[in-house]
């Protein structure tokens, strides 16, 4: 056995016959054709990987779009379903599972596979990677990686259930690919949102800018996980709606309390945007089991001098008002076709300007990552990873076993430090109880605060 993944065998996972459909990827998904999302599940046990296999084959039936490969022809991106298949490669690793969920934030983690996105475009790589890795000591890693262009967390997740159901022996939840996004989209959109376009065009200066920051990623900025029991949750939720005197979500206490306390660390006073995606198929009355990136995003200001409870408040307010006529699809859907699919790789979403600190605040919790079971076992760990490491985006899920909320941000290095050390800590956790019970597998976990 090695500290290095030592391969052990290698797979292409099939589901044995091609639906032949060919999906029209809206601008939207265009927009997203350079990244992939990868996630970690992590399993106490061993798992049988000829059964993952089988298993996968199948749910790849009910969504064969991840097996698939994407075109481009005359400008237009398609993906064709054509079942050219998934890599499943499997690895040995010396050590513990607690070990290597440790490492699920780290810079070269080899957990998973990152989906070469660019590479994907014209069909050149898979849509979809599954690492599976197995530590000396015990337990089940499965990495997944995906290609954005063609679904979103909502749509991975109708996979993983799928995958799950078929390993399970139970039957599998219902799918419903897109041909055309944006045709879908034009069907059930109000003619008039708010008019505000999630996207902008930067000038030369600043793309370069950009471009600088994107390279320098991997070497300037660090991933920080942050651990927060359903106890001191609570007590956040209610000190936050003591002070507003509204009703406010777990989410909307937890986004604006890790905001405005990475804010304080960083000593930064100024007015700083927010961006949180929102998955629009609840208000725009889709069915759940549509594939694709359906997604908008709600765009504050968080002004530090107001505190933490006056954001959750605001945030509560823009999540109610959250209605189709509130959505900015319409107006994404004319900037970008005013633009021009050949310039759309010029375009940078609203959400990302790291030179102004624009925090994006994502919350996975709730998709059901931990009912996803295989051989009557469920994740002890679930986590993304940081494909991009890329400063001032967030994800939030589920915390060990489903309990709590587990926080994974990223930050410059210096930051990241000062939220490792004590004061950071007690920052973060200034309404954790020190009788507040904490799973035992954290406690395993270091490097998760």
């Amino acid at each position: 056995m090695s500290l290095w993944p030592q391969l052990r065998e290698s797979r292409l996972v099939r589901a044995g016959r091609a639906s032949g459909a060919v999906l029209r990827c809206g601008l939207m998904d265009t927009m997203l054709a350079d990244l992939s999302v990868s996630v970690v599940l992590c399993y106490e046990q061993a798992l049988d990987e000829d059964r993952l296999a089988a298993g996968l084959a199948r749910a790849l039936e009910r969504v064969p779009v991840f097996a698939g490969r994407l075109r481009t022809e005359v400008g237009a991106l398609t993906a064709v379903c054509d079942d050219s298949g998934v890599p499943m490669d499997s690895y040995d690793v010396d050590g513990t599972l607690a070990e290597a969920m440790g490492r699920v934030g780290a810079s070269g983690a080899q957990l998973v596979d990152p989906v070469d996105a660019p590479a994907a475009r014209t069909g050149g790589a898979p849509l979809l990677t599954v690492r599976i890795t197995r530590p000396s000591a015990g337990g089940t890693v499965l990495g997944c990686s995906w290609h954005h262009a063609v679904g979103d967390l909502h749509s991975f997740m109708l996979l993983l259930r799928a995958w799950s159901a078929a390993v399970e022996g139970e039957e599998l939840p219902e799918a419903e690919l897109v041909a055309d996004q944006d045709a879908l989209l034009d069907e059930v959109l109000p003619a008039e949102d708010c008019g505000r376009p999630g996207f902008r065009l930067p000038g030369p200066a600043e793309a370069a800018a950009l471009a600088r920051e994107v390279a320098a990623g991997p070497r300037a900025n660090r991933t920080v996980q942050i651990h927060f029991g359903d106890a001191e949750l609570a007590r956040m939720r209610e000190r936050f709606t003591a002070e507003t005197g509204r009703r406010l979500s777990t989410g909307d206490a937890l986004c604006a309390h890790v905001v405005h306390t990475v804010r304080e660390l960083d000593g930064d006073t100024e007015p700083r945007g927010l961006t949180v995606p929102v998955n629009v198929r609840r208000p725009l009355g889709l069915p759940p089991a549509l594939v694709g990136n359906l997604l908008s995003e709600i765009h504050l200001t968080q002004r530090p001098e107001a505190g933490p409870a006056a954001l959750a408040a605001e945030l509560r307010a823009a999540v109610e008002e959250f209605t189709a006529d509130h959505l900015n699809l319409r107006a994404n859907l004319g900037f970008l076709e005013a633009l021009g699919r050949d310039r759309l790789g010029a375009c940078v979403p609203l959400g990302f300007d790291p030179e102004r600190k624009r925090f994006s605040f994502s919350n996975w919790s709730r998709f059901g990552a931990y009912r996803v079971a295989f051989q009557g076992q469920r994740p002890v760990f679930f986590s993304p990873t940081a494909n991009y490491p890329l400063p001032w985006v967030s994800w939030t899920v589920e915390g060990f076993h489903g309990a709590g909320l587990l926080t994974t941000v990223v930050l410059p290095a210096r930051l990241a430090a000062r939220l490792r050390g004590a004061e950071g800590r007690a920052a973060l956790h200034r309404f954790r109880d020190a009788a507040d019970p904490l799973p035992a597998v954290a406690a395993a976990v270091p490097k998760v605060l």
